[in-house]
């Protein structure tokens, strides 16, 4: 049961932005200081990634973990209210997904999804990103955030 009334969660739910969320802005601060160079949500791209890397041909989507239902992931539980409603328009979101990423594929891009609850792990997050994207700094250790970015 929902502890909001419909009115009070449709106004949570108005409130939820699609870009500049915290955890994209963390990538990008990761990314950066890591030393890569990157473009921000280009809109003549399918999809309009949220991070850009031309050098390197890549394009990076920070998904949530509920919005875009992360398997196995327990932050991709359906609410317990409206199932209907939120199977199908979950369900239409990892389609989108699954048809942006193959069109970016097909014009040359590869495609690296950054999930929210990656974000827990940053040295891990910083060594997968090394993995997929080539560096002149590539033995640089992972940045040392402060506290207010981790």
């Amino acid at each position: 049961m929902d502890t909001f009334s419909p009115q009070k969660r449709s106004s949570v739910m108005a409130r939820v932005k699609s870009r500049d969320t915290g955890p994209e802005k963390l990538v990008r601060s990761l990314l950066h200081a890591m030393g890569y160079r990157f473009r921000l949500c280009r809109k003549d791209l399918p999809g309009t990634p949220d991070i850009v890397l031309p050098r390197y041909g890549t394009v990076m989507f920070v998904h949530g973990c509920f919005w875009h239902q992360h398997d196995g992931c327990k932050r991709a539980k359906l609410p317990a209210t409206n199932t209907d409603f939120w199977q199908k328009k979950l369900t239409a979101n990892k389609k989108r997904d699954a048809r942006i990423a193959e069109e970016l594929e097909e014009l040359g891009w590869k495609v690296l999804v950054i999930w929210e609850c990656e974000l827990k792990n940053r040295e891990a997050l910083c060594e997968h990103i090394r993995q997929c994207l080539p560096n002149e700094r590539k033995d640089s250790p992972a940045p040392h955030m402060s506290e207010n970015h981790r």
